[in-house]
């Protein structure tokens, strides 16, 4: 029996495609090993959307194919947005690779190992359409843990970012049918999932694609239903498309989070021209009052990129105004990388590395005062928190909190309720009710009270 061993890198979509390639391989009769030492196949599943993940791409598929000089029998094999994009070159730079494949790899890599084997070198980087990629009877070997798990609501993108190659890597958008987003949704329950975390390079735009009457509001209406499931948490949420409507779906309903992820990138009307964004500082302050209004405590997180081309002091500034404002719970901040292809690119007045690199600094350190002054804000109050993990110490418990998302966010660590034994402390994919205690920059300290009644299922 052959095995193989697979190392995923970049972004949540890309961990979703690694566990489909996993099951296919699983099901054809691969045996699946966590060593890449100890593999016949080694495959590495890039990530290509700015210049510093390209480099720990390089960097990971270099490392690995110093395995095959003490093993040359060993097969290299790279997928993934990197080999999508640039296929030609890493053929030509790491001799070693032995097969490539793109995005959409889960759909290949069988007969892709096949030939491998037999001593051919392929390629497969085509874009299809309808796959079979909508089937939620496909295989699938779960890497998260068995509480949370990602579900992938549509691939690509028709959005014309001037700074992003996503729509020419992953092409255009394409919604998944609802019925197999349920469908998929209802298995992973059923497997022991009571987190979905919903993905897409915009999940605003689910639906879109599929007649009238599919959006998201309707699929989180769906997916609310599903019995057994906890938290349904979506990602990457345009802010172009977060209206009325949608806000409202969520606030009536029993399992989606009160947590709202929208890259709104910078919040300079001028800057947000130049991005191709169709958004305005006015608008992002009236959709962060939107949500505060109708879902009073709902949980905010914003991306921005810093050091667009063009981005001046008074830019800045105006997005250091908009983040005092907008008091986000959460914030992540990217500088600027320079994509071949793209109209950025050839853009007039590229920041210096410098100046973003101060600027990173400077926007970093407010979001840190603000996230700081909002947990301390959080002392005393009851947390209802997924547990994920024990560890030693004061405070044995780790999980999160509605407002975190994982992997991205902060952690709650928690110690047992006075009194309670080893017996009847909860365990990982429980869910429990805790005060807060304490708190530092982005996480939170809290004693737990009771084993939530969320486990079966309701706020």
């Amino acid at each position: 029996m052959k095995t193989v061993a697979l190392v995923s890198l970049g972004c949540p979509k890309n961990r979703i495609d690694s566990e489909y390639v996993l099951g296919a391989l699983g099901e054809a009769g691969y045996a699946i090993t966590d060593e890449p030492a100890a593999a016949d196949f080694i495959i590495v599943n890039t990530c290509g959307f700015i210049e510093a993940a390209k480099e720990e791409s390089v960097r990971t598929i270099l490392d690995l194919a110093e395995l095959k000089k003490g093993d040359p029998a060993k097969r290299l094999v790279v997928i993934g947005c990197l080999a999508q994009r640039y296929a030609e070159e890493l053929r030509r730079e790491v001799p070693e690779i032995d097969g490539l494949a793109g995005t959409e790899a889960d759909e290949a890599i069988v007969g892709l190992l096949g030939r491998v084997d037999a001593g051919e070198r392929p390629t497969e980087t085509g874009v299809r359409g309808v796959r079979s990629a909508y089937d939620p009877n496909r295989p699938r070997l779960l890497t998260t843990g068995p509480h949370t798990a990602y579900l992938k609501i549509a691939e690509g993108c028709d959005h014309r970012c001037a700074f992003c190659a996503i729509p020419a890597i992953r092409g255009p958008f394409r919604s998944r049918p609802r019925e197999a987003v349920v469908g998929e949704a209802g298995q992973l329950v059923a497997m022991g999932a009571k987190e979905l975390v919903l993905v897409a390079q915009d999940a605003t735009a689910y639906g879109g694609d599929l007649g009238p009457g599919e959006d998201l509001a309707r699929l989180l209406t769906e997916l609310d239903h599903i019995p057994g499931v906890v938290w349904i948490r979506p990602l990457y949420l345009h802010p172009s498309r977060v209206d009325e409507a949608l806000v409202e779906a969520i606030a009536r309903s029993e399992h989606v989070c009160r947590y709202f992820d929208l890259p709104m990138q910078h919040a300079s009307d001028r800057v947000l021209r130049a991005m191709g964004r169709g958004e305005t500082d006015a608008r992002l302050r009236g959709l962060v009052e939107l949500i505060r209004r109708r879902l009073p405590g709902a949980f905010l997180r914003g991306s921005f990129i810093i050091g667009h081309p063009g981005e001046e002091e008074r830019d800045f500034r105006e997005l250091l105004a908009f983040l005092k404002f907008a008091r986000l719970d959460h914030a992540g901040f990217f500088a600027y990388s320079r994509e071949e292809g793209t109209r950025a690119a050839a853009l007039p007045g590229q920041v210096p590395e410098e100046v973003k690199a101060a600027r990173l600094r400077r926007v970093a350190a407010l979001q840190r005062s603000l996230a700081r002054e909002a947990n301390r804000a959080r002392a005393g109050s009851i947390v209802e928190v997924l547990v994920e993990r024990r560890r030693r110490g004061e405070y044995p418990l780790v999980g999160r909190a509605e407002k975190d998302a994982p992997d991205i966010d902060g952690l709650v660590f928690m110690r047992p309720a006075a009194g309670s034994t080893g017996a009847d402390q909860p365990q990982p994919g429980d869910f429990v009710r805790a005060r807060v205690v304490g708190s530092r920059t982005f996480d939170l300290y809290a004693e737990i009270i009771d084993q939530d009644d969320a486990n079966a299922g309701g706020r």
